[in-house]
């Protein structure tokens, strides 16, 4: 069966369900074979542009094309694809639906089309119990479900003992500034946290720091989306130099934190509860080992200028 897969989240999934797709996003790089893979589609911004310069990178995108992505029409035909798995939770994060019918359209194969749209750990499980019946692997997913949820209660069991429940923000985006929603909430909780900026399920956007400053989270995470920890930590000024940081509880008392987003919380695939042990970690230390240091570390020291 040949499987196109056109997010990472979904790309994780078909491996750790053991099917080894014939096409893949240009951001799938998880496991490290998946790098290899022929990219169905290419992206119309610059990644390596600071955070501000993509966001405009984006609307700019949307405004004049549609959307960020644009599909390989004769790649996606080459593949000869049986089932075609993508998203529709964000535009801006990978290849939407309405995009992919329409290159459907003109290849010469009619596969079934999957759609994600996960918001919280229900929808994971969901994607991977659909995922696995379309390829024919319903018993390695349920048993993959079932690990899945063993190790999301034993989080949440620990985290039970806590005796308080710290403010937590999680940022997936710093200039400008947006608090994660969808299924961070909801981990932040599991993790023994207050997460008060968003509810579950609740969409990202974009904030003023003013109201994380009125918050003020007691921790802070830093996780932009497609950021690695090392590009994160370079970017750290587009925080640390804004009115009000160095006045955050998590700031004082040294526990605001970069994440390594491109790989953990923003890729609601199976790394997600990944995620969910390593926030426990920054959450109550006191309670759960903390994160390697490949996946999250403390930020960095504020600058002397400030805007």
């Amino acid at each position: 069966m040949n499987v196109v897969t056109l997010l990472p989240s979904a790309t994780e999934i078909a491996y750790a369900l053991g099917v080894d797709p014939v096409g893949v996003s240009h951001e799938c790089d998880y496991p490290p074979e998946a790098a290899e893979k022929p990219a169905m589609n290419r992206s119309r911004v610059d990644p390596e542009a600071s955070s501000e310069a993509i966001n405009e990178q984006v609307v700019e995108a949307e405004r004049d094309h549609g959307g960020v992505y644009e599909i390989d029409v004769a790649a996606l035909d080459a593949a000869d694809p049986d089932l075609v798995v993508t998203q529709g939770i964000c535009d801006v994060c990978a290849v939407d639906e309405v995009l992919v019918e329409r290159a459907v359209d003109e290849i010469d194969a009619d596969p079934e089309i999957l759609t994600s749209d996960p918001h919280g750990l229900a929808d994971l499980y969901d994607d991977v119990r659909r995922i696995g019946a379309a390829t024919g692997r319903e018993d390695r997913a349920a048993e993959l479900v079932a690990d899945l949820r063993t190790r999301v209660r034993a989080i949440e069991e620990r985290a039970s003992e806590a005796q308080a429940s710290p403010r937590v923000a999680v940022l997936d985006w710093t200039d400008p500034v947006m608090v994660a929603g969808h299924w961070v909430p909801e981990l932040v909780e599991i993790a023994g946290g207050e997460y008060g900026m968003a509810d579950p399920r609740d969409r990202s956007r974009p904030r003023e720091f003013a109201e994380v400053r009125e918050y003020d989270p007691e921790v802070l995470v830093a996780a932009p989306c497609g950021f690695g920890l090392d590009r994160t930590t370079a970017n750290a000024d587009e925080l640390t130099e804004r009115v009000g940081w160095d006045d955050l509880t998590a700031v004082r008392n040294g526990r605001a934190y970069a994440m390594d987003g491109h790989n953990y919380l923003n890729r609601p695939g199976p790394r997600l509860v990944d995620s969910l042990e390593h926030l426990a970690g920054l959450v109550h230390p006191d309670l759960f080992d903390a994160p390697p240091e490949s996946a999250a570390t403390a930020f960095p020291s504020a600058p002397a200028t400030r805007r």
